[in-house]
């Protein structure tokens, strides 16, 4: 682990280590954020959103920073476990707590050794963070295909409902649900892909089948 006042490159490499966390250590604010908050001399750029979120959130608690659970640790305690510490790799020290990275140093007066394992450190960090396979978000759609009347063959308009293909879309289970004097409606789950599929393109496709549909609603949306 790692850790030092952040710039640029420091930020990139925070932004990805809270990409699936709330917090530095743990599931609640410690004086391990405390450290590494302390360590930032501003907000990060706008595009690290993980980083932002968080920088943002620490500093709600500003006044009760003193409060918050834990012990501080030396800052070069905190950070990716697959990111080398190089803060106290025999750098000189500076004056200007800037010239301190966060995970990672970037000494100019560093050895030509020492930059070198950084450079293959962080070569590997980024080589890691390449092959990890990207999150897709997915919704789970719970859709009511109400018919015309009583009359309407509610197995053929499950089928043409069912007929609708597209890259991101699963149908799931069905059922029909009776909604008065006889009619039955059709609720019918799917699963889809946010980029690829939504719910204005869903209802375009059902509707168009209007010798069986006279509506459909979105009966539950929940993200997965």
């Amino acid at each position: 682990m790692c850790c030092g006042d952040l710039k640029l490159k420091g930020f990139w490499v925070l932004n990805d280590y809270l990409a699936d966390k709330s917090y530095i250590e743990g599931y609640v604010p410690s004086q391990a954020d405390v450290a590494v908050f302390e360590a930032v001399s501003g907000p990060p750029p706008a595009d690290l959103c993980h980083a932002l979120r968080w920088y943002n959130h620490i500093k709600s608690y500003e006044k009760e920073k003193a409060s918050l659970p834990g012990v501080k640790k030396a800052l070069g305690k905190y950070g990716p476990a697959d990111v080398e510490d190089t803060t106290g790799s025999g750098a000189t020290d500076s004056k200007d707590d800037d010239d301190i990275y966060l995970f990672g140093s970037d000494d100019e007066e560093e050895s030509e050794e020492a930059k070198r394992l950084r450079e293959e450190r962080l070569a590997q960090y980024e080589s890691k963070k390449a092959k990890k396979p990207a999150l897709v978000a997915k919704s789970s759609i719970l859709l009511d295909v109400k018919p015309w009347d009583d009359e309407t063959d509610m197995a053929k308009l499950e089928e043409c409902v069912r007929s609708i293909q597209a890259d991101g879309l699963v149908w799931g289970s069905s059922k029909l649900v009776p909604v008065g004097y006889g009619i039955k409606k059709l609720q019918i789950q799917c699963v889809v892909e946010d980029d690829k599929v939504g719910t204005d393109m869903l209802e375009e496709q059902i509707t168009a089948f209007e010798d069986y549909v006279q509506s459909m609603d979105v009966a539950a949306f929940n993200k997965i």
